[in-house]
Order: C-alpha cells, then sequence, then structure tokens
C-alpha cells in the first residue's frame, strides 16, 4: 500500500450525508431501483453479523442466499431469522466453512461478522470470490493484516466498507457540517476520547469440554486455541488478547475514526500508550483495564483514556469524543453532541446546541422486537448500507472505506504495542515499519497457528 495521502474532495463529498443520500428518494425512503438484486452471503451469525445483515435487509431487495458459522446451533436459528426477514422467505444455504460458501456461490455482498481474529482472512478471500466486502471493526488483530487486506480491495477493484458507523450517524453528520465544517469551534488543537464502560468481562469459568455443535478448531483458527471454558461468544473473546485488541482496538477505534474523519486527519506521526491491569487482577482476561494513548499530529494531540472499573468523568458522554477549539468545544457520542461556545459575540451568540440520536422505531417497527439491538445505532448502520451500496453502483469508495479503516484500526493497534514496549513508536506505511525499531517492527505481524497462513506472507 502507498503512503497515506489527504483526498479533501473524498472527505468532503463521501459522508454518508451525500453519497448514501443519492440512494434515497425525496421522503427519505430508500429507493429500490438498484442495479440488481444483490446475492448476500453472512460469515459470523452472532449477534452483531446478524444485526447488520437485517439492516442490509431493510434498504435494499438483497436475497440472503448462505450463512456461515461455527456453531450449529447459532447457524440454524440464523437461518430460520432470515427467512422471516427477507421477501423470499427462503432459508439460506447453510455451512461451517466459510471457504466452502464462497466457492459454491457466486456471491455479490459478503458481510463478515467473525471475531476480530477472522476479519482478514475471510476479507481477502471473499473478495478474491468476486464480492464486494461489508467488514466489522476493527478490520485486523495486527498491522500487516491490514495492510494485506488494503492490497486485496485494491488488486480485485472492489468495493469494502468497514463498520465504523459514527461516520453514517445522522447526528454526528450534522455536527461535522454545522459546527466543525462551519468554523464554530475556530481552530482545534485538542481532542480527548475515552470509554469508561464496565466492559472488560473477567470471570473464572471452568474448562469444559467442547460441545458438538461448535466447532473450536475452526473458530480458533489462525489465533491461539486456549483451553475451552465455554462458549465464546458475545464479550467472552474479547476479553483475551490473543482474539483482538482489548478496549482500545474495539472501542477507542470507533471514536479516533470519527475524529480523524471530521478534522481530516490522515496517519498519526507519532503513537505513544501506558496502561495495564491495575485494578481488576481477578479472573482470566488479559485486556487492560486502564489505558491511556497519544496520538500526535502537526499541532494536534489527540488522547484516549478508558477505564473498566470507577465512574466516567462525565456520565452523559461514558463513551465519547471531545473536539477543544478557541471558540468553543463539542462533545460527541453515539447518542448526542453538545457545543459549548467560548465566545458570545461568535455566530451562536454564546448559545449551546444539542442534537440526540435520531430512533426511528415507528418507520421500522420490527426492530424493536429484534434481541439485543442496539437501537440508536440502527440508523446509522442503515445509512451505513446504503452509503455501501451507493458506492458498488457507483464504482467508487465508500465513506468507510478499507483504507480509512486500516488506518484507524492500525493506529489503534500501534498504541497496543507502544504499551507493551514501553515506548512511542512512529509507523511508516510505505516501508511498512517501525521507524529505528526493528523490534516494533517484529510486532507488526502476529505469528498464526498452522496450517493457517499470514496474508501478509500470501500472494493476494
Amino acid at each position: 500500500m502507498t503512503a497515506f495521502s489527504l483526498d479533501r474532495r473524498h472527505f468532503l463529498l463521501g459522508s454518508a450525508a451525500s453519497l448514501a443520500m443519492s440512494t434515497l428518494d425525496a421522503s427519505g425512503l430508500p429507493l429500490t431501483s438498484f442495479a440488481k438484486t444483490y446475492r448476500v452471503g453472512l460469515i459470523g451469525t452472532g449477534w452483531y453479523g446478524k444485526s447488520d445483515l437485517f439492516r442490509l435487509i431493510q434498504v435494499s431487495p438483497v436475497e440472503v442466499v448462505a450463512l456461515c458459522d461455527v456453531d450449529q446451533h447459532q447457524l440454524d436459528e440464523a437461518g430460520k431469522l432470515v427467512s422471516q426477514r427477507q421477501k423470499s422467505g427462503k432459508v439460506p444455504k447453510l455451512y461451517g466453512d466459510y471457504r466452502k460458501m464462497l466457492a459454491e456461490n457466486q456471491l455479490d455482498i459478503v458481510l463478515i461478522g467473525t471475531p476480530d481474529h477472522w476479519h482478514a482472512l475471510t476479507m481477502i478471500e471473499a473478495v478474491k470470490s468476486g464480492a464486494h466486502v461489508y467488514v466489522q471493526k476493527p478490520i485486523s488483530v495486527d498491522v500487516l493484516e491490514g495492510e494485506a487486506m488494503v492490497a486485496a480491495a485494491r488488486k480485485y477493484g472492489k468495493v469494502v466498507q468497514v463498520g465504523t458507523q459514527r461516520k453514517s450517524t445522522p447526528h454526528l453528520i450534522d455536527a461535522k457540517k454545522n459546527i466543525v465544517d462551519a468554523g464554530l469551534l475556530g481552530n482545534i488543537r485538542h481532542v480527548e476520547m475515552c470509554c469508561y464502560y464496565p466492559m472488560r468481562n473477567n470471570g473464572t469459568p471452568p474448562v469444559e469440554p467442547v460441545p458438538a455443535f461448535f466447532d473450536y478448531e475452526m473458530w480458533s483458527g489462525p489465533a491461539p486455541k486456549r483451553p475451552y471454558d465455554g462458549l465464546p461468544h458475545i464479550r467472552w473473546w474479547r476479553t483475551f488478547m490473543e482474539y483482538g485488541n482489548g478496549v482500545v482496538g474495539d472501542m477507542c477505534v470507533h471514536m479516533f475514526d470519527t475524529v480523524r474523519w471530521m478534522l481530516k486527519l490522515g496517519w498519526p506521526k507519532r503513537i505513544s500508550s501506558t496502561g495495564g491491569i491495575y485494578v481488576q487482577k481477578e479472573g482470566k482476561s488479559n485486556i487492560s483495564d486502564t489505558q491511556s494513548a497519544l496520538f500526535e499530529y502537526d499541532g494536534l494531540n489527540c488522547i484516549w483514556q478508558h477505564r473498566t472499573w470507577g465512574t466516567p468523568n462525565n456520565p452523559d458522554y461514558p463513551w465519547s469524543f471531545t473536539l477543544y477549539g478557541d471558540k468553543g468545544t463539542l462533545w460527541g457520542s453515539t447518542m448526542s453532541y453538545d457545543f459549548i461556545p467560548a465566545d458570545k459575540d461568535g455566530p451562536t451568540k454564546g448559545e449551546k446546541i444539542h442534537k440526540d440520536v435520531v430512533f426511528e422505531k415507528e418507520k421500522y417497527p420490527e426492530d424493536l422486537k429484534e434481541d439485543r439491538i442496539e437501537l440508536n445505532a440502527a440508523p446509522a448502520t442503515r445509512l451505513h448500507m446504503l452509503d455501501f451500496l451507493a458506492a458498488i453502483e457507483k464504482n467508487g469508495r465508500p465513506v468507510a472505506d478499507i483504507e480509512e479503516g486500516h488506518i484507524s484500526t492500525a493506529s489503534c493497534i500501534l498504541a497496543n504495542l507502544s504499551m507493551k514496549t514501553g515506548r512511542p513508536l512512529v509507523y511508516d506505511p510505505q516501508k511498512r515499519e517501525v521507524v529505528g525499531d526493528p523490534e516494533a517492527t517484529k510486532l507488526l505481524q502476529r505469528p498464526y497457528r498452522q496450517p493457517w497462513v499470514h496474508p501478509n506472507r500470501q500472494k493476494v
């Protein structure tokens, strides 16, 4: 991949407010005049995989022809639910191996909702098969996986949208346009991002036999195979660095990606981080419970902080970003934004501006019956899917293009590597190395468990 170069036109025109809206009619309803009925497959039929798929079904007349999961119970249930959702009423073909699913079906679109350690291999194989891809964040578990994913998307000419749907969140689109781009913040020279959710699952379940309906060998795939201590679904796998990158990889990637989008930022100049397990020392979890990270740009610092214990510094914004300008401050989250002006003589005459999340409960009443749905995120995901479809039909780049997802993901991974090595890191995306640090450069690629081969060692 070549070094990141800022495309201002992409940032100004490539938002959901412009690209996705081109697929809406005058009343704001999704158009059904797509070029074709897209054939869709889903890899990973857990909570968020199904949620993404159901949002796609809501905005486009797709045909879901295949589902893949290593948990037969989860897979069977997903098949039934999809048959109830899609117009044809058909139960998709069910697979336990994504390679077989891709080989036996000519899919136009593949959604990937697997745990993080499976994102790279499945995405690359899907674009090779001829499909466009919607892949969840973070896109990878190591930096060179991400490089390979960008290279594959470009080589095979496929649209790859990353599930960083804050860029398609209506109230945040409004904040970008009417607060940031309008200049109400003035000169922005400091950013803070945080997550204070108690989301670090930290139990001590006993080792037990693997149930017959669950293929634990395939679930582990290229990652280390831990002793089986219960189904890893939902939050359990996220508490281990073997399968992800902790709270930074899971939550910082959303907020950092949003900040980069709003402020038109590329790769950080330097990344540093400190933290560890300071409080919640009991249990099996090996991800940090306390961590700070610094992403440095010219004249701008972006600071991340998470604690999985204690209370948030602002109860209204426990997972959020804050942009500090000399003319005002912008707090933003998945639920709302608040602009606080510093200048009483400015454009707002000292008046604060507040906007809440958009819910679409009346427009999509089926949302209310969906298990574990994030009602606040559903409208954003629908817009994100429309943006994805518009990019496919226009042969363009989506708002959360794989390269943007890679920069945000890799930056978070580098923060963890900085915490591990105890020193700041400067990443060179052209040379794919940490400048002047051979030891850290070796950490850009995780070892794969045989027989799986890291995509950096393959010809994508």
